[in-house]
């Protein structure tokens, strides 16, 4: 099973931030999953939430801020003055440290409300510049946004990322519509969706997996992936059991 730390080391680090992702890698994970948006001067910057307000002392839209202005606020405020300050990163200085690494790379494209003209196209484009493209998952809310990308991107697998509810007939969905994973909330993951996308061979990435007990079945119902924020947990976990 592999392990991917959510938003970085989220749960201990700053979330999106260089710093998550280089103590994501100390802590062994087997990849990082991240969140891609547009600056208002089209720069592709690495942050979650479509406003600044939660994560850094900004305020309003990222949409809305040049690059510029994005990188003079400090992405360290949500976890209370506990880490040095840190700046929202961009997806080019991420893919040119994640190149040196072994780290698999889930890249979210947050399309699901906002409209990013050719997020898709710059995004596509920033992989293959940096030869990433064997190292590279796709996914996203908005499955058009994902679809998308497999175009641009044929190599590369693409997740469909659901919420709220989890998608029934997941297997035979992400195999009619070209995805290679199926992304569910793993609160309502059920054992019958897992065994639906095993017979259509479609892989499952679950999140946020936090609690050890879910980590557990999510191991015994054979899931390829899970998402948390304690990476660090789960590996030592997995090494513990040989």
């Amino acid at each position: 099973m592999r392990v991917f730390a959510h938003r970085g080391y989220s749960g201990k680090y700053p979330e999106n931030t260089m710093l998550a992702f280089r103590e994501a890698e100390k802590a062994g994970t087997d990849g990082i999953e991240l969140d891609v948006q547009l600056t208002k001067d089209g720069q592709i910057v690495i942050i979650h939430d479509e406003t600044l307000d939660r994560t850094t002392t900004g305020t309003g839209w990222v949409k809305d801020h040049t690059l510029k202005e994005l990188k003079a606020l400090d992405a360290s405020v949500i976890k209370g003055g506990t880490c040095p300050p840190e700046r929202i990163p961009t997806l080019e200085e991420y893919c040119d440290w994640v190149k040196g690494t072994k780290l698999i790379t889930n890249i979210e494209l947050k399309t699901s409300i906002i409209c990013y003209p050719e997020i898709e196209e710059k995004t596509a484009e920033m992989v293959r510049a940096f030869g990433l493209e064997d190292r590279v998952i796709f996914s996203s809310f908005n499955h058009l946004s994902a679809l998308r990308m497999k175009e641009l991107l044929p190599q590369c697998p693409v997740g469909a990322l659901v919420e709220n509810n989890d998608l029934q007939f997941a297997g035979y969905y992400c195999h009619k519509y070209g995805f290679d994973f199926y992304h569910p909330d793993c609160h309502l993951l059920t054992k019958a969706n897992v065994d639906n996308c095993k017979e259509y061979s479609i892989g499952i990435n679950t999140w946020t997996v936090n609690d050890l007990g879910m980590f557990e079945t999510m191991v015994e119902w054979g899931v390829e992936g899970v998402i948390g924020n304690f990476p660090g947990v789960p590996k030592a976990w997995l090494k513990a059991q040989g």
